[in-house]
């Protein structure tokens, strides 16, 4: 997580985005817990956006905005 939150500072200090955006599978809590800690807002659930092993698979997308 601290990894994370570092790495979104560096984002923000470095370049003019206004948005970064991750994605988790919708089955990884671990991945979510960690998102919602380092401070990204989850939006909602992307349905069989990847193709894996086989099958398609949701994803959760989250984000995180300039300043929040």
């Amino acid at each position: 997580m601290e990894a994370a939150t570092l790495l979104v500072g560096y984002l923000f200090d470095t370049y003019t985005v206004m948005r970064i955006e991750a994605e988790t599978d919708v089955e990884n809590t671990a991945a979510q817990r960690a998102l919602e800690k380092t401070g990204f807002t989850r939006e909602g659930v992307l349905r069989s956006a990847q193709w894996r092993g086989g099958a398609w698979h949701d994803l959760v997308l989250y984000s995180k905005l300039r300043g929040e």
